[in-house]
């Protein structure tokens, strides 16, 4: 029997990782394999879903989750072989990539006979697009949104009902008529199977190279940093950020790493779940206003 896969899409920030995480927590009793298709090699979406080891590592409910850094068949092929094979695969697409790419992939009619496209929901962070109505024109926005079957609202809980309305509105005028989440409520994931459409050559859209738009930096250091200093460069920070996380390790709390995430302007810190020691981050801008060199140097500097 043919497996369905989930493809999960969305900007930066927009909340894939939470839902997917709230996917494979579900009281379902499914062997899951959550394929993470992250940007850049310090692979955050990947330990935020549960106890990351390497490459495989073990969920809840008897799920394993696989970076995909390589080819996508090559990935789904191994999954495929496991002992126990999974009986629903979610893919998380990069928030920085028109998922077209991996959809045309997952129309290969080899690969239909064991594992088929059976959804794409895209995440619409519905704070983000009311704070921020351009948002509504990007063409890469656009694109994650075109290829969705289902739309789910997240971060709506701050919004007026007129304005999450008005953004429904406009969804349907792009043509997304299924949107979940207006309520302020993430759906049982079962409801955002079956809207796949057949297999085709494709949609006949143009995916949208956003490669060269963006610009990345990744920092390690072994060494806890101040919170105060963090805090007070982030913030310095922000204007230029559109996407930041990672895990913190500060001075003041030793023995304890924290989980830190920015969408816009907005943060937070949190204590982490999984044993680690020292920072990872990735911090991510549109290209020319991330000062990659003098940021580095102010983290190394943190980092002393």
């Amino acid at each position: 029997m043919s497996v369905p896969i989930l493809l999960v899409t969305g900007f930066l920030g927009a909340g894939k990782t939470t839902f997917i995480n709230g996917v494979l927590q579900a009281d379902h009793g499914l062997r899951i394999a959550a394929i993470v298709n992250d940007f850049g090699s310090i692979n955050i979406d990947a330990r935020l879903l549960e106890s990351a080891t390497d490459e495989v590592i073990g969920l809840k409910n008897g799920c394993i989750c696989c970076s995909l850094q390589g080819d996508l068949l090559r990935t789904l092929k191994r999954v495929m072989g496991e002992a126990e094979r999974p009986e629903l695969i979610v893919i998380e697409a990069s928030g920085v990539a028109d998922p077209k790419g991996i959809v045309d992939a997952l129309m290969d009619p080899v690969l239909w006979r064991s594992a088929r496209l059976d959804g794409v929901v895209c995440l619409v962070d519905a704070e983000d697009v009311t704070a921020d109505p351009g948002r509504l024109d990007d063409p890469l926005w656009k694109a994650q949104v075109a290829a969705a079957d289902v739309v789910q609202l997240s971060k709506t809980g701050a919004l007026r009902a007129d304005q999450v309305t008005a953004l429904t509105d406009r969804l349907a005028a792009l043509g997304r008529h299924r949107v979940l989440g207006a309520d302020g409520s993430a759906r049982d994931f079962a409801a955002l199977l079956g809207f796949a459409a057949a297999p085709s050559p494709g949609d006949g859209r143009a995916r949208v190279e956003a490669a060269d738009r963006f610009e990345m930096l990744e920092w390690r250091s072994e060494g806890a940093v101040p919170m105060a200093g963090f805090q007070a460069l982030i913030q310095a920070l922000s204007p230029a950020l559109l996407r930041a996380k990672g895990f913190v390790a500060f001075r003041e709390k030793p023995g304890q790493q924290f989980v830190f995430q920015l969408v816009g302007r907005r943060a937070t810190l949190a204590p982490a779940d999984t044993a680690g020691q020292g920072c990872e981050l990735v911090l991510i801008g549109e290209r020319g206003k991330l000062h990659v060199p003098a940021i580095r140097a102010a983290l190394d500097e943190l980092g002393r």
